[in-house]
């Protein structure tokens, strides 16, 4: 039966017999081979006989799978306190190392990893970075089961554009080259699959909010897709998000659970994936020496976690931000590529500002013009502004957005006129409104951006397992 190399590296104890298997990092002298089986970062030490077969010892080469049945040993040498003396190997897949891409001892860069996504996964960098991930993913669902949240599963397929933003990807069945038209030349869709126009979601917020209105506290867990045209480092076409939605919150319960909710999946990585953000921290160390010292972080990766541990968010209203912004030194020599005037949107740049240089902590901003926002965002009493929140955090800018959500019939249908949304498609989520309306609160939180905060890694593309972007969908 397999020994995981995880469970030999944290026993305390030696001389009990185990089969190990893995993938071979390197091996030298004809006699050590570091094996490595994703299980954690570290390696263990096979050490076989001068006497191993001639033709064993020419398939063991990097990137190669093995067996190994054998005894774990106090380690003679330096560098591990245990290894595995082999009684015997199997070679269970061959590498040709001339042909296999990912030669370890020249570290490739990350540019080169994102176009072999397929075998990146062996890397030190990228296997910390995905167990981090999966921890994240295992403590977003541990935190809301925790507290009584159930787990919705919200359409993929859907009808509606929850952000109003019109960038969706399409979902059809109809022939590119004969598409049915209707008489003033639009598409048929009554034609399609679906009888009408369907898209893949951006959020499962709407669908959220009426699992709350049943079971007072719900979360969403899954994919969303946005067909933006950006090749940036922050943007994908296909991610994660992590929604919930609450029965009678308002908005400050909202920044609560939102700030509870980020400092214990942070706490939860901190707690149980040591080893990988130690390597991860020591990483973005390096790469912090490569910069010019004006631009070189503050924090190094544990501390900037600790501190978001161990510090309250700073809260102000978006005319707040606006006016520090308007007043800061940034500003006045011109350093902002964009314009900064009430009723302008936060650019990242402004966020970051905030957040790195004025705060020099995560901020949640509250408070901003309606015309800015979207429909389902509760009215303030002022008229201009509505019930929203976003947390800004270092390195990244905004990681949450929320709101409490507007409950009141008249003034929702009014906002939804406004912003020209059909309320007769619309009916079932103004059906909530008018059959036991409640306050509620909810907010979205982008996974991969929370991954990207964590693991200290500075594209988004390398926290996702194959990312997808503009021109790109490969493996």
């Amino acid at each position: 039966m397999r020994t995981k190399i995880k469970e030999i590296l944290n026993r305390e104890d030696a001389d009990y017999k185990v089969n190990v298997k893995g993938w071979v990092r390197s091996f030298r002298n004809n006699q050590f081979i570091a094996l490595n089986d994703g299980s954690c970062l570290g390696n263990i030490q096979v050490v076989i006989g001068l006497d191993t077969d001639e033709k064993i010892l020419k398939s063991i080469t990097n990137g190669a799978s093995i067996s190994v049945d054998g005894t774990v040993i106090a380690s003679q040498g330096k560098g591990q306190r245990v290894e595995v003396k082999a009684d015997s190997i199997t070679i269970l897949g061959e590498c040709d190392p001339e042909k296999f891409p990912l030669q370890l001892k020249n570290r490739p860069s990350l540019e080169y990893l994102r176009e072999i996504a397929h075998l990146r996964f062996r890397t030190n960098t990228f296997g910390a970075i995905f167990r981090v991930r999966h921890t994240l993913a295992y403590a977003i669902h541990k935190f809301f089961n925790d507290r009584g949240f159930v787990y919705m599963h919200t359409p993929i397929v859907t009808a509606s554009d929850a952000e109003g933003a019109g960038e969706m990807f399409r979902v059809t069945t109809l022939p590119f080259d004969k598409t049915p038209r209707n008489e003033d030349g639009t598409v048929n869709f009554k034609e399609d699959f679906f009888g009408r126009s369907t898209n893949l979601t951006v959020s499962g917020q709407l669908e959220a909010e009426l699992g709350a209105m049943a079971f007072s506290e719900v979360y969403t867990f899954g994919p969303t897709f946005r067909a933006e045209n950006s090749n940036t480092a922050r943007h994908l076409a296909e991610f994660w998000m992590i929604e919930p939605e609450v029965a009678f919150n308002d908005i400050f319960d909202n920044m609560d659970l939102a700030e509870d909710f980020i400092r214990y999946i942070i706490g939860y990585a901190l707690e149980h994936n040591k080893e990988d953000l130690d390597f991860l921290a020591q990483r973005l160390a390096e790469e912090e020496k490569q910069k010019p010292m004006n631009e070189r972080s503050e924090l190094g990766l544990i501390e900037k976690l600790e501190f978001v541990m161990n510090n309250k968010f700073e809260r102000i209203t978006y005319t707040q931000a606006i006016d520090i912004l308007l007043d800061s030194p940034a500003y006045k020599k011109k350093k902002f590529q964009y314009e900064i005037k009430w009723g302008a949107d936060l650019q990242s740049e402004h966020e970051r500002y905030l957040v790195e240089k004025h705060f020099k902590k995560p901020v949640i901003v509250t408070a901003y013009p309606k015309d800015i926002k979207s429909f389902y965002m509760r009215m303030n009493d002022d008229g201009k502004t509505v019930a929203a929140m976003d947390i800004l955090a270092p390195g990244i800018g905004e990681i949450v957005g929320g709101s409490q959500r507007e409950e009141r019939l008249d003034k929702l249908e009014q906002r939804m006129q406004e912003m020209h949304i059909p309320t007769e498609e619309m009916y079932w989520y103004l059906d909530t409104r008018r059959f036991g309306t409640v306050p509620h609160a909810g907010f979205g939180l982008g996974f991969e951006r929370i991954v990207l905060f964590v693991t200290g890694m500075t594209n988004i593309r390398d926290v996702i397992p194959f990312p997808r972007t503009p021109k790109n969908a490969e493996f």
